[in-house]
């Protein structure tokens, strides 16, 4: 069946946060434990079926997060409609690295839904107190204009499909 919508949607974040496992998982349902780093950019196209909306087609940028492949960025950014914001839930760094991300995503795209996600949940020690508490998360939503958060899992599959799903039915609403 033909798809409504054909989206150019955007994986941005730190290197090593997890995007690359995402990206798999969504569009293989696989989980390796390893990748190679991203060198500048990768692509996949995932179709995905919203029973209000109907099918959607997703062009997936995943983006390299070293620092020297954040020049490319901008110029990738052009005619994305959505973008999931990727960091490490065990790598604090990777949230605090997030400010640079949005704000080229936000100079560069017209004020396109964003998702944060928090990577790696099955990594998490619930008898821990959290590196990035959920305060730290809200404030970041709200200055950013970011529409929702979701902690994902690669490895186990938690709430990958549904975060993309959620992406998509924001960009087709949109």
């Amino acid at each position: 069946m033909a798809s409504k919508y054909l989206f150019k949607m955007i994986l941005t974040g730190s290197g090593g946060a997890g995007k690359t496992s995402l990206l798999r998982r969504y569009t293989t349902n696989s989980f390796t434990g390893s990748t190679k780093m991203t060198i500048g950019v990768d692509f996949a196209v995932h179709s995905v079926h919203i029973p209000e909306i109907g099918n959607i087609t997703l062009q997936i940028w995943d983006f390299g997060g070293e620092q020297r492949f954040r020049s490319m960025l901008p110029g990738f950014c052009k005619g994305a409609a959505g973008a999931l914001l990727v960091f490490s839930l065990i790598e604090p760094k990777s949230f605090f690295e997030l400010e640079e991300w949005i704000t080229i995503i936000r100079k560069n795209t017209n004020n396109i839904p964003v998702i944060l996600v928090g990577s790696k949940k099955d990594l998490l020690d619930p008898t821990l107190p959290r590196e990035i508490s959920i305060d730290e998360l809200e404030i970041f939503k709200i200055k950013y204009g970011v529409r929702d958060y979701k902690e994902i899992s690669s490895k186990t599959g938690e709430n990958v499909q549904d975060t993309f799903r959620k992406l998509a039915a924001f960009m087709a609403r949109k």
